[in-house]
This record gives structure tokens, C-alpha cells and sequence, in this order.
């Protein structure tokens, strides 16, 4: 599991370290003001469907029922299988895609009510999002052919072909910058066009793991209702998050121009530690919680559970505590070029700040979540959903006002918070989620490293480097490096001293998982 976790992490990280080279080119050409705010929204509807369905629900659905008949019946029976889900999912997304294209004003003044007509944001997000809503169908017919390799044990690919999204994206916006000079709607065609070549190496990896999906005549069999059973609530349960934060950008519409760019640069910066370690610990569980419920192994799968948690605290308590510390720096550093200015990087620093509060529990809701879907509960997770949403809506309205552009974050950190207290206390009550004492004392000494760590670094950073923020260029980002190097030494030594992690001993154990893959 730990190699396999690495292996999704991995690529996850190359993924979001480019997506970070992608959005810094974004600030760059569009700065924060009303066309990066159309383009957000362009962006975001389509994005949520995709960690949606390629990062909860679907693989929450799809994945077990897959590997129950791969385990069970053999390829041939899950082939089956798998290709009627594709043709289900497909055709049920094309008429979703055609109705969203054709009613896309209405669904922009529902998700952006404070575009009103006047200085043409309203406009030009409908015109954006047409362009980028047929990147739904594309993204979510690759996560079911990513599932499918997830079944088959095989996450590389499942996990590299999301690469290309952001190598695609790069590109588009490059060219509409300095040769098109339409940077928007550029990026906006490279979003779909990278969904073609999303899906096309995700069909080629299957094809090649030597199982050969086709597209039969849609028909609701037994096993699409059985799937659609666990999908459906599952889009709220194991998606709380991802509609939290659509529910922010919501708000943020009502906020002035450029708050949702401020929003959604922050959001990606948080969503690098949550995007490699959330996603690659709940992709990576489920078929192994689910192979530990299928065989009523009890002990095992709360020892799956622990030792997941246990290794995603290890960068999880250090990442909240370092945005914390060092927001401001990290804002400017990234994205503190050309029509971003040095303002526009503090004020989306501090809704970093209260994005980063909420990084844990983010984290540990995607390392909770398997553990329901491993046994075939996709309800009770979507009444923690609804229960969340209303709460994190109910923050919004409350804060918007009076902490404006924090507001929104500050309320999904609560509600997240709730939400994993919730999905925590309810599976220790069945006995699948059990966490032993060491677990508990890791935690601990984890989390005090962790804050050693971010006081040190603070006081570092007051001392030697005053005023980063107002640096420019190759110097801001070497001492901010700098910084960050520094402050992982510091960690790496804490642990040590804690007993926590040794790195002789770390190595020993990825070589000979390495050996015995």
C-alpha cells in the first residue's frame, strides 16, 4: 500500500507541480480581475465534475464492484462489466453536456449570481464555460477507464495521465498569450483538448493491461443499478469537499472583482499537499480495505486504516503548519508577476491561511471515506454531505460580509472539520476505524514537530530575509527555497529526535517492496 501510495503521490505531485507552472502563467497574462474571474468559473464546472467522479463517487462505485467481479467471475465477466458502465456513463453524460450547452446562461446565473450584465463578466463566463463543458464528458469516461486500471492493480498511468492535462494547458495558454493575444479563450479550448488526451492514454494503457473495452447499447442491467445505487449518494458523501468549495466560489460572486482569483489561487496552493496525499490515500485504500472486507478481516483493515492515517499525517501537520507560516512569501514568490500584483498575493495569502487551518481534516476525509465504500455504504456519507453543505453555506452567509475574501475558506475549514469528525466517530462505532495507541502518540509527536518547525522557520524568516514578500524575482524565490529546505531539515531532525521516522530504516522497507512488487 505504502509503495502504491507513493506511486499515485508521485505523479500526482508532477501533475500538480505543473498545474502550479500553469496557474502562475494564468496571474501572469490575466492578473486578478473580471476576465481571470470569467475564466474561473468557466473552469470550475466542469472541474468539480471532474474530482467528482475521478477522485470520489465513481471510483467509490465503480472500483469495488469491478474488483469483486475481476476477483470472482475473471477479466472476461469484468470486461463486460466495465464496457457497459462505459456506454451507461457516456450516453447519460452526452445528454447532460448537450443541455448544459444549450441552458448555460441560466446555470451561469445560478453558480455566479453576482456576475450581473453590466462590465461583462457575465458574458464572457457563458461564453468560456460552453467552450470548456465538454471536457466533462471526456474527463469522467476517463475516470471509469482509470478505474478500471485501478482494478487491475495498475495506478501508474491511472494516476500519469492527468499529467497531460497541465503540459496541454501550458501550452494552449502560452499560445493565446503571445501569439493569439486571446489568453482566455485559448485556455478555455485547452482545457477540452487535453480531455481528449486524457482519455486517449488512459485507453491505450487498458488496452495494453489486455483488457479491450467497448460500447454496447446503453441498458440499465442489474450491475448499472447496483452501480448507480453507490454512485449517486456517493457524489455528496465522498464530494463533500470538492461542493464546499463550489459553494465558496458561489458566494465569492457576490464579493468584488477579483476575490474568486484570489480564492482559486489559494485553493491551489492548498490543493497540492491535499491533491498528491487525499487522492493518492483514497485511490490507493479502497481496493485494499475492500479485499480486507470481503475476507470479514476486521483487524486488518483497522490496521490498514491506522498506518494510512499515520502516513499521511507524516506531511500532512507539516504542509498546514508551513502555509500557515509562511503564506504570504509562498503568494507572492508564485504568483507575484506581471498583472498579479504584490496586493492581489496578499490578499489571497490570507485566504490561504484559512484554506491551510482545514488541510488536515481535507486530508483525513479522503482517508476516512474508503473505509465506508469498502463495505458498500455510500449513504451515510452522503447525509454527512448534505449536513456539511448546509453548514458550510450557512458559514458563508455568515462570514462573507465581514471577513470577505476569508470568509468562504473559513467556512469550508469548519465544515470540513465537522465532517470528519463525523465520518471518524461513526466508523470507530462499527469497529472499522479503531486507532491503537501508537497511532495516537505519532500523532502527537508529528503535530508538535510540526509546529517547532513553523515557529522556527517564522523567526527565520523575520531575521534574515525582512520584507520577502517585496523582493522580486530570482532572489524572492532562492530565499524562499531556501527557507522551505531549511525548515525540512529542521522536520526531518524533529522526527528523528521524536523516534518518529528513520531514514535508513524508510529506505530499507520502499527497496524491498520495490524487490517484491
Amino acid at each position: 500500500m505504502l509503495r502504491n501510495l507513493i506511486t499515485v503521490g508521485g505523479w500526482t505531485m508532477l501533475s500538480r507541480v505543473l498545474g502550479l507552472v500553469r496557474d502562475q502563467l494564468l496571474a501572469a497574462f490575466l492578473g486578478a480581475g473580471p476576465v481571470q474571474d470569467a475564466y474561473q468559473i468557466a473552469f470550475r464546472l466542469p472541474n468539480m465534475f471532474r474530482r467528482l467522479f475521478g477522485e470520489g463517487a465513481f471510483n467509490a462505485a465503480f472500483v469495488p464492484l469491478f474488483t469483486e467481479r475481476l476477483t470472482t467471475h475473471g477479466k472476461e465477466d469484468a470486461t463486460r462489466f466495465a464496457s457497459q458502465a462505459l456506454s451507461c456513463l457516456s450516453a447519460w453524460l452526452l445528454a447532460l453536456t448537450i443541455l448544459g450547452e444549450v441552458f448555460m446562461p441560466w446555470i451561469i446565473e445560478i453558480i455566479a449570481p453576482g456576475f450581473n450584465h453590466a462590465g461583462g463578466r457575465f458574458e464572457m463566463a457563458v461564453r468560456l464555460t460552453r467552450i470548456t463543458f465538454p471536457y466533462l464528458i471526456l474527463i469522467c469516461t476517463a475516470a471509469l477507464v482509470a478505474g478500471v486500471l485501478n482494478g487491475l492493480h495498475r495506478f501508474s498511468m491511472a494516476a500519469g495521465a492527468y499529467v497531460s492535462f497541465n503540459i496541454v494547458g501550458i501550452i494552449a495558454i502560452l499560445l493565446g498569450a503571445l501569439v493569439f493575444e486571446d489568453t482566455a479563450s485559448w485556455t478555455a479550448y485547452g482545457i477540452t483538448f487535453s480531455g481528449f488526451v486524457q482519455l486517449g492514454l488512459l485507453l491505450w494503457s487498458v488496452r495494453r493491461a489486455g483488457v479491450s473495452l467497448s460500447f454496447p447499447r446503453p441498458r440499465l442491467t442489474v450491475e448499472m443499478r447496483a452501480m448507480l445505487r453507490r454512485l449517486w449518494p456517493g457524489l455528496m458523501g465522498s464530494g463533500a469537499t470538492q461542493l464546499n468549495l463550489t459553494v465558496d466560489t458561489l458566494i465569492s460572486t457576490l464579493l468584488p472583482a477579483g476575490s474568486i482569483s484570489w480564492l482559486y489561487f489559494a485553493d491551489r496552493v492548498n490543493q497540492l499537499p491535499l491533491g498528491v496525499l487525499g487522492a493518492a490515500a483514497g485511490t490507493t485504500l479502497l481496493p485494499v480495505l475492500t479485499r480486507h472486507a470481503a475476507e470479514k478481516d476486521v483487524s486488518g483493515g483497522q490496521q490498514t486504516l491506522n498506518r494510512a492515517i499515520d502516513y499521511a499525517a507524516i506531511l500532512t501537520f507539516p504542509a498546514c503548519l508551513g502555509l500557515l507560516a509562511l503564506a504570504p512569501e509562498i503568494m507572492a514568490t508564485l504568483f507575484g508577476y506581471g498583472r498579479f500584483t504584490t496586493e492581489d498575493a496578499l490578499s489571497s495569502a490570507q485566504s490561504l491561511r484559512a484554506y491551510a487551518l482545514g488541510l488536515p481534516a481535507f486530508i483525513l476525509i479522503k482517508v476516512l471515506s474508503p473505509g465506508f465504500f469498502a463495505h458498500g455504504d455510500t449513504r451515510t456519507p452522503v447525509r454527512i454531505g448534505f449536513l456539511t453543505l448546509a453548514l458550510n453555506l450557512a458559514l458563508n452567509l455568515l462570514l462573507y460580509k465581514p471577513l470577505a475574501h476569508v470568509g468562504p475558506p473559513l467556512a469550508s475549514t469548519i465544515a470540513a472539520i465537522v465532517n470528519l469528525g463525523f465520518l471518524a466517530v461513526i466508523l470507530h462505532r462499527r469497529a472499522v476505524f479503531r486507532p491503537d495507541a501508537a497511532l495516537i502518540r505519532r500523532m502527537l509527536r508529528i503535530l508538535m514537530a510540526s509546529v517547532v518547525m513553523a515557529v522556527l522557520t517564522l523567526i527565520l524568516a523575520r531575521v534574515i530575509a525582512p520584507g520577502l514578500v517585496m523582493w522580486h524575482g530570482l532572489m524572492r524565490a532562492m530565499m524562499l527555497g531556501l527557507l522551505i529546505g531549511i525548515a525540512g531539515i529542521i522536520y526531518l531532525a524533529l522526527l528523528w529526535a521524536c523516534g518518529i521516522a528513520k531514514p535508513d530504516r524508510l529506505l530499507r522497507r520502499l527497496t524491498r517492496r520495490g524487490r517484491t512488487a
